[in-house]
C-alpha cells in the first residue's frame, strides 16, 4: 500500500507542512476566487500590485494538502514579478515548482493557476474602472 509520503515529493509536502504566504491583504489591488466542487477544494488568492508588479501575494485554501501546497507555490513564484509575466505562469510551472504531482492531483495546479489569473483579472478590471 502506497504512503502519503511516498505520493508527494518532499518539497509538496514542505509547502502543505509549512505553506508560505497564508493569510489575507487587506488592501489587496486583486482576489482571485476559484474552486473545484468535485474535490471540494476552493482557493482564493490575494495580490498587492505596485507599479505593474506584484509586490505582495496571499492564499487562504479550503482542500487537500496539494492545493495548499500549490496555492503556496504559486505565491512563491508570482511575488516580484511584473503583471505580464505573472500570467505567463502555468500549472506546469507551479507543479514543476513543486517536484511534481501526482496525475490524480495536478488539478490542484490548475486551480493555483486560475486563482492567480482570476486575482490579475480583477486587478485589472479595478484598474480599468479607477481610469475611467
Amino acid at each position: 500500500m502506497e504512503t502519503f509520503n511516498t505520493r508527494y515529493s518532499e518539497k509538496v509536502m514542505e509547502h502543505f507542512k509549512n505553506p508560505r504566504n497564508v493569510g489575507e491583504i487587506p488592501d489587496a489591488n486583486g482576489i482571485g476566487n476559484v474552486g473545484n466542487p468535485i474535490c471540494g477544494d476552493i482557493m482564493r488568492l490575494y495580490i498587492k500590485v505596485e507599479n505593474e508588479r506584484i509586490v505582495d501575494a496571499k492564499f487562504k485554501t479550503f482542500g487537500c494538502g496539494a492545493a495548499i501546497a500549490t496555492s503556496s507555490m504559486v505565491t512563491e513564484l508570482v511575488k516580484g514579478k511584473p503583471i505580464e509575466e505573472a500570467l505567463r505562469i502555468s500549472n506546469r510551472a507551479v507543479a514543476e515548482a513543486l517536484g511534481g504531482l501526482p496525475p490524480i492531483k495536478m488539478h490542484c495546479s490548475v486551480l493555483a493557476e486560475e486563482a492567480l489569473k482570476s486575482a490579475i483579472d480583477d486587478y485589472l478590471k479595478k484598474k480599468e474602472k479607477s481610469a475611467a
